[in-house]
């Protein structure tokens, strides 16, 4: 649905702090904090995500998933898969 990670970039794309998603959202301050704090995908009440998703799609925000092109274009941010870490080298 969307990650922790996702929705504070989301967040951060749209100029808007904590305390105005959550307002927009009609949500409390701390749900969004408590979403943003979790790991991984925000679980939680299907009826908060849409509402927090709603309140950043009418930000400007468009939400994309993992291997999901973009229906509207325009600028926007994507997280590149993680690279796995190079060896070290030994020391001679």
């Amino acid at each position: 649905m969307i990650t922790a990670a996702q929705m504070r970039a989301a967040r951060a794309l749209a100029g808007i702090d904590q305390r105005t998603l959550a307002e927009r959202a009609g949500v409390s301050l701390p749900t969004i904090q408590r979403m943003e704090a979790s790991g991984g995908v925000v679980r939680g009440v299907v009826d908060t995500l849409m509402k927090v998703i709603q309140a950043l799609d009418e930000a400007g925000v468009e939400l994309i998933g993992e291997n999901q092109a973009s229906e509207r274009g325009g600028r926007g941010v994507r997280l590149k898969p993680a690279m796995p870490p190079e060896p070290k080298a030994e020391p001679e």
